[in-house]
């Protein structure tokens, strides 16, 4: 393949991918869910001159607990710093903020078609069945419905995705031709500075770029003809590089929360539900965790490991999906593709081993990008060889290997296009909820205007966006230690929004101890309020005890 055929092909796969997710971003109207609401509503904290604070408190395990918050105790800041470039060109909404995403989206089937051109010539075959292979993968990746839809959603996953698969293209390419072994080679050395720099900017994007280092220690260590001693200094000088790109970061979380290190992640790996991300008085700790039971703790990596692979990996990603893990043996060969599979092994098994209760809320999900691009190119692989195969069998004398191509673009386009409406349904959706909400509260005398101190709610970040007030997180705990939580913010009202927990609303309508402190409000006395309106079940309660 000439240079100029592959800026032409490049060029085409990005163009087509950025069309198509012009088109989804436009169905897709609201922040849903609540993780891409914090990092645009930052982005417009930030260009509204009040810094980097969010008036969502959602987690109670890193101080100082105060309103404004200081953003990103858990989370980190790049994907905000991204929305916030079209948010300051072309206004402080979301449509706006979405174009960070459509673009960094739009790169990954790029990288998707260069990594399947890797392996195509790595595995030797023919420039037809590999110049098909390649742009089958790319296009695929355009249409792909899990890769699609966070496209289009400004939060961590496609970023990382770009960075990642970025730093693992790079890392092949130094293994495999490390120009001499010499790091004062200039070539070599901006090579192995640029993947310091794109690891650092992962590190600035999700935690899992932690994965992208080990995957260049492995890569690197396992290089042919090189010194022990240029091995080291290849994985030492990307280690210093990525550290100094991230080190401003460090340091101001050092300063506004006491530590460099990420915040909540020992928590995460402690927790055994969901919901103790919004703990107040009883947090995850060693004992309670342990408290559990062998079987609890069996029983829930296994519930991470099924979450992972099936609602992460398979079912949204079908048929191509199952296909490319069917597949997955053998297209994990060779030095090429390493890379990428060791990042996708290790976020998968983490995740599922380490945090399986986080992960069933997302912590898998948006590191997954990497992983779901290796489902497609095995998927592809599969296909191709497997019309090889039958056309040898049967004698064809005329190339096929199109046709392999065709079957992962229909199938991938096929489900994103039955699926994807409701998806922006769902957000239209939850857009009016909190607009039908805000009118339903003033209605009954409780406006949402902040002035009554900050609302206690199972969705603060939505809420606390959408009203711009400040939102308290509802820890599913008694109603004693929610009168707790109440009595150090001054918070006189709770919402909830189809509460799920274990003791919201159910302490409630029990009359446990501390429920008599909590009046609900009649909401269906609000004029012009009907069954079948947009606010669905919502249940709001006046914090009445002082």
């Amino acid at each position: 393949m000439t240079r100029r055929e592959a800026a032409l092909t490049a060029a085409g796969i990005f163009v087509v991918a950025l069309l198509v997710r012009i088109a989804v971003a436009g169905q897709i109207v609201f922040p849903k869910p609540e993780d891409t609401a914090y990092y645009v509503g930052v982005a417009r904290n930030l260009l509204e001159g009040r810094g980097l604070v969010s008036d969502a408190l959602w987690s109670y395990q890193t101080p100082p607990l105060v309103f404004p918050r200081q953003a990103f105790e858990v989370w980190l800041p790049l994907p905000t710093f991204l929305a916030a470039i079209p948010m300051a060109l072309l206004g402080v909404t979301f449509a706006a903020a979405q174009w960070s995403a459509v673009v960094a989206g739009a790169i990954v089937p790029v990288l998707a078609w260069r990594l399947a051109v890797d392996v195509a010539q790595e595995r030797g075959l023919s420039q037809e069945r590999a110049r098909t292979l390649a742009i089958g993968t790319g296009l695929t990746t355009a249409v792909y419905l899990p890769l699609l839809l966070h496209s289009v959603l400004p939060d961590s996953t496609m970023p990382f995705t770009v960075l990642a698969l970025s730093g693992c293209l790079l890392m092949a390419r130094i293994a495999k031709d490390p120009r001499g072994g010499r790091l004062t080679d200039p070539p070599l050395l901006w090579r192995v500075v640029g993947l310091g720099l794109l690891i650092g900017l992962a590190g600035l994007t999700r935690n899992e770029a932690v994965y992208l280092g080990l995957a260049w220690a492995i890569v690197a260590w396992g290089a042919r003809d090189l010194r022990r001693s240029t091995r080291v200094g290849l994985i030492g000088t990307v280690a210093v590089v990525a550290g100094l790109v991230f080190l401003p970061w460090a340091i101001r979380d050092w300063v506004v929360f006491g530590s460099p290190f990420p915040g909540q992640t020992v928590a995460n790996a402690f927790s055994i539900t969901g919901f103790d991300i919004f703990a107040w008085n009883d947090p995850p700790t060693l004992s309670r965790y342990l408290a559990v039971g062998p079987a609890r703790l069996l029983e829930m990596r296994v519930e991470g490991f099924a979450h992972n692979l099936f609602n992460v990996l398979i079912l949204p990603g079908l048929p191509i999906s199952l296909i490319g893990l069917i597949g997955l043996p053998w297209a994990i060969r060779g030095a090429a593709i390493r890379p990428v599979v060791i990042v996708a092994f290790a976020a998968f098994l983490v995740t599922s081993l380490v945090f399986p209760v986080s992960t069933t809320w997302g912590t898998f999900l948006h590191a997954a990008g990497p992983a779901q691009v290796l489902l497609v190119v095995s998927a592809l692989l599969a296909l191709d060889a497997t019309i090889a195969w039958v056309g040898a069998r049967q004698g064809w004398t005329r190339p096929v290997a199109w046709l392999g191509a065709l079957l992962g673009v229909f199938g991938s386009l096929l489900f994103s296009v039955a699926l994807l409406p409701s998806f922006g349904n769902g957000s239209a959706a939850t857009a009016e909820r909190y607009r039908e909400l805000a009118v339903v509260m003033a209605a009954v005398g409780h406006p949402l205007d902040g002035a009554a101190g900050p609302v206690i709610t199972n969705f603060p970040i939505w809420l606390a966006e959408t009203q711009r007030i400040p939102a308290l997180a509802l820890p599913d705990e008694p109603p004693r230690d929610v009168l707790d939580l109440a009595a150090t913010f001054d918070a006189r009202l709770v919402i909830l929004l189809d509460a799920e927990s274990e003791h919201w609303p159910a302490d409630l309508d029990a009359r446990v101890d501390g429920a008599e402190c909590f009046r609900e409000l009649d909401l269906g006395a609000a004029p012009n309020r009907t069954v079948d309106d947009a606010l669905g079940d919502v249940r709001a309660f006046e914090v009445v005890c002082p």
